[in-house]
């Protein structure tokens, strides 16, 4: 049973959808809070969603943008204010400007959704509240409904496919010019993962990229506006190769951001932003987005086989840390 129904009330100031599927309620809570799985649907078919941060916790933020079909992209944010697994998702809905900053200028609204099991299945109903009659009517020219409809009956497709969305090997992707994500899922706790990618003598047993390589220096910011220092070593000839870079931002145990260049190379460097999120069976989803100065330089720096590194460290990590 796909998407029921999407209903406006100018007398209440919402608009109301509802969906009813065969799945448990925890598999519908999954598409929801799952960002690989959000972005097979939140967006008509012609302006599909990325996702890059989804912070499912009351206090966190996603952050979304929607691609139209000349090219045409459009901003939007999530602040979740309420949070109770497999029942409520509560979140104040707005837009951004093209610089990633908030849009005042636009109307926002609340959206929350409320889960339940069913009798066949499970059901959920989404209720976006606006702030005004003014802004319902704007909202809706712009068409926050059609809109809404058009990517909730997307859902359907998502929830017959079963398989976990998240992969157990390092994928990346290339979102545009200048910006990779890379995932990988790996067995342990969000905090045990947190203290892998912050305490020396965590990061000296698994960051290490291929075989036969050490990591002698590994100098950690310990507050925002430090700067860090990591070298690597090769066992078989003694040569070195290293990053530095600030700490711009962090919030334990989910999210930081840091510049990064490598050490001896002149020009500008990246901004790396580490993303921790909790997954199902004691695990944990580290998702890396990176923000290159140019094309050119992704595409050297991808080309080195860095992804094949990482997930040489990353395998690791799951047997030295992982839980069984």
């Amino acid at each position: 049973m796909p998407l029921i129904s999407v209903t406006s009330d100018p007398a209440s100031l919402s608009l109301v959808a509802v969906g009813e599927y065969p799945v448990p309620v925890e598999r519908l809570w999954a598409a929801w809070t799952d960002p690989r799985q959000l972005e097979r649907f939140w967006g008509p078919p012609q302006w599909p969603a990325t996702f890059t941060r989804h912070d499912v916790r009351v206090g966190g933020r996603s952050e979304y943008e929607m691609t139209g079909p000349a090219g045409q992209r459009s901003r939007g944010y999530w602040v979740f204010d309420e949070v109770v697994a497999a029942r409520t998702l509560r979140v104040r809905d707005g837009f951004r400007h093209e610089d990633g900053t908030d849009n005042a200028e636009l109307p926002g609204t609340s959206m929350t959704l409320a889960f339940e099991s069913t009798p066949t299945g499970s059901r959920f109903v989404a209720t976006s509240t606006f702030p005004s009659l003014e802004a319902m009517e704007q909202l809706v020219a712009m068409g926050m409904m059609e809109g809404l409809r058009e990517a909730l009956s997307q859902l359907d497709d998502t929830l017959s496919d079963l398989r976990a969305a998240s992969s157990e090997r390092t994928e990346l992707e290339l979102l545009d010019d200048t910006h990779v994500r890379i995932r990988r899922v790996v067995r342990g706790s969000i905090d045990v993962v947190w203290r892998a990618h912050h305490e020396p003598a965590l990061m000296r047993r698994w960051m290490l990229g291929p075989e036969g390589w050490t990591l002698p220096v590994c100098e950690v910011a310990a507050e925002v506006g430090a700067t860090y220092r990591y070298e690597w070593e090769s066992a078989a000839d003694g040569s070195r190769f290293g990053f530095t870079g600030e700490l711009c931002e962090s919030e334990p145990p989910r999210r930081s951001v840091t510049t990064e260049r490598m050490i001896g190379m002149d020009g500008p460097g990246t901004v790396n932003e580490l993303q921790l999120a909790p997954r199902a069976g004691g695990r944990t989803e580290i998702t890396l987005t990176i923000t290159y100065p140019t094309r050119e330089v992704r595409d050297f720096v991808l080309a080195t086989g860095m992804v094949d590194g990482m997930e040489a460290s990353y395998a690791r990590l799951e047997g030295v840390f992982g839980a069984p």
